[in-house]
């Protein structure tokens, strides 16, 4: 019987960060001015977890990734060209799309379906990897709701690190408040890890796990599902870039009391 890891790691495409990102009121949901012409890279959240699980599988003989993912085929196509170069895994896509304009009850509900499709899911293997936040759904809600839906209850958020002791227990670091870390221990899978940024530097390109991967990566791409998650019944009356205001004063020797009290004044007054 073999004692690796089934790893599902839950990721989707987001436009590039370095690129200006305009909110748009179209007819239905809201989007991004241009958003299909801007260039899209793997969410930086789920990079983390993609590299972690991989890290994973190769230190336990026998584990595999699969990589759950909902975003359109085409940016899905366009950024796989690149991830797959990184680590090995297979590709589950789901056909939708991955702004930020979208629900997270649905959007985890096309994500846990994708998953239970999967053939030959053992859940004594299972470990689900996904990000603890995201560059377009930051609801703080999708991953919990997509272990809920697969009956896993052992769920830790924040994860930084994550270790395997010689029994199969787990040894999790978790971020809490005050910038301090909890140490979270579980007998062993199933399991659910939503990770902030891991220990794990960015895998070197690797053009022979790319050409293995898209072997499998475009025949997923084409069979892809479709999944409706535009949120029906939710009105957005305005969208909006944040607004920016600077006022600067250059002051001397005020007491760092009184600087505060005017900070509060002013943020109040805004």
């Amino acid at each position: 019987m073999s004692t690796g890891y089934q790893i599902i790691v839950c990721g989707s495409v987001v436009p590039d960060p370095l690129q200006t990102l305009e909110p748009v009121a179209g007819t239905g949901l809201p989007a991004l001015k241009n958003e299909m012409m801007l260039p899209a890279v793997l969410d930086p959240w789920a990079s983390h977890a993609l590299y972690e699980a991989a890290h994973l599988a190769q230190a336990k003989p026998g584990s595999k990734v699969w990589l759950v993912s909902l975003g359109p085929k085409a940016k899905l196509q366009q950024v796989m060209m690149t991830v797959a170069q990184k680590a090995p895994f297979e590709l589950v896509a789901v056909d939708g799309p991955a702004g930020g304009f979208v629900d997270a009850h649905e959007t985890a509900a096309a994500l846990a379906g994708a998953i239970q499709a999967i053939a030959g899911l053992d859940r004594g293997r299972l470990l689900v990897f996904g990000g603890w936040e995201s560059a377009s759904r930051g609801a703080g809600a999708t991953l919990q709701i997509v272990g809920e839906r697969l009956g896993i209850v052992d769920q830790f958020q924040g994860v930084d690190q994550l270790t395997v002791a010689d029994d199969g227990e787990l040894e999790i670091l978790e971020r809490i408040e005050g910038g301090q870390h909890q140490v979270s221990r579980c007998v062993g899978p199933p399991a659910l890890l939503g990770w902030a940024t891991g220990h794990l530097p960015e895998p070197r390109n690797n053009p022979q796990i790319g050409m293995t991967n898209m072997r499998a990566i475009m025949p997923a791409l084409q069979k892809a599902r479709p999944a409706k998650v535009a949120a029906e019944g939710v009105v957005y009356h305005r969208v909006t870039l944040p607004r920016q205001q600077r006022e600067t004063q250059v002051v001397k020797d005020r007491p760092a009391g009184e600087i505060a009290r005017e900070i509060v004044d002013w943020i109040v007054q805004g």
